[in-house]
């Protein structure tokens, strides 16, 4: 066991979700690691969560509002409330293997060049399937969990850099929040950690991926299904936000094609699933709120790190992971990869 030396602060943002804390809050209770203390950010949840929290668990530092404000609000409140060197975000629908925030402070004090580390977060009913192996990044804009609805084999089992860390099991360095800012509110949720994650690799930040640390997710647990109005409304969006806000010009003939390739299968992909009303909301909201995805683009532009080759170069090698990813899944489901080869035959 890891001396108990440096504090965790984890935090949980909740809404409606009652049937999941129980399962959530024991695994945390039984961690190796016992130097962390736990905030729950509650949504106006309406389902008994805030009494569940209080009678069972006391302990846990509770922020309650009386309406959803969305995940990147709970998150940023849960992080400010505390002060301790690292802050582990985490869904509420998640169970914990015993040792997994002890691996990933062991993790974070070995690989000190790196900020953020991401868990290995693998399917709550079925264990020997992956639900994320670290996050990818394809450049038309949204992210990818490395590894997604693939066997957990050896692959997987390395650790190392990856481009992100999805935010439903993640360990932050505090210092990494006070150099690149917290999660983007206006994205409310959805693509909120691709952001962050791109805004950090811009920045010269790391993320380390720790297959020890282990963390079994239900997944859609608070918007339901995982393509619905609700989701393909916001994807949409905040997709769009993300690439006004965080490219470079550079990038954007750089990347010209390719962008339009993916903005051109995700309306295909929207349409085929009978949400072509909510893809247009998405990109009204957008435009309605592109006079300050501008504002942010100026102050986000002025803080990059890096020169767009060295960030293209990054964002490449992230995509390539992806489309690895998927071929692979691909492959075992007994799909074929036809255009994804090609794809990758003309533009990596």
């Amino acid at each position: 066991m890891i001396t108990p030396h440096l504090h965790v602060d984890i935090v949980i943002p909740n809404f409606n979700g009652v049937q999941f804390l129980a399962t959530c809050l024991r695994s945390l209770v039984r961690q190796t690691y016992p130097s962390f203390s736990i905030i729950v950010v509650d949504n106006g949840s309406v389902d008994k969560s805030l009494e569940f929290v209080r009678e069972h668990y006391p302990f846990v530092h509770l922020i309650s509002w009386p309406q959803n404000k969305g995940f990147s609000p709970a998150v940023n409140a849960g992080i400010s409330a505390g002060n301790s060197p690292f802050v582990f975000l985490l869904n509420n629908d998640t169970e914990l293997e015993a040792d997994c925030l002890e691996q990933l402070v062991k993790t974070a004090l070995l690989q000190d060049e790196y900020d953020f580390f991401a868990a290995k977060m693998i399917s709550y009913h079925d264990r020997h399937i992956l639900d994320g192996a670290g996050d990818g990044f394809l450049r038309g804009g949204v992210g990818y969990r490395l590894g997604t609805m693939e066997n957990d084999d050896a692959r997987y089992s390395r650790p190392g850099r990856v481009f992100g860390a999805c935010a439903g099991a993640a360990l932050y360095r505090r210092e990494l929040f006070d150099a690149i800012g917290l999660f983007d509110e206006d994205f409310f949720a959805y693509l909120e950690d691709v952001d962050f994650n791109l805004r950090a690799n811009s920045r010269g930040k790391k993320c380390y991926y720790v297959p020890a640390a282990r963390v079994f997710h239900i997944g859609s647990a608070t918007t339901g299904s995982k393509i619905n109005s609700f989701t393909v409304r916001l994807s949409t969006r905040n997709n769009l936000n993300l690439l006004i806000k965080n490219y470079p010009l550079a990038l954007f003939f750089r990347f010209g094609l390719a962008l339009l390739i993916y903005q051109f299968f995700w309306l295909i992909f929207v349409v085929k699933k009978k949400q072509f009303s909510a893809y247009v909301s998405g990109v009204v909201e957008f435009v309605g709120n592109l006079h300050l995805m501008l504002k942010k683009r100026r102050e986000v532009l002025a803080g990059v790190t890096l020169t767009a080759d060295e960030l293209s170069v990054i964002i490449l090698a992230a995509e390539r992971d992806v489309i690895c990813s998927i071929m692979n899944r691909r492959q075992a489901q007994g799909k074929t990869n036809r255009l994804l080869s090609l794809y990758t035959r003309l533009f990596l």
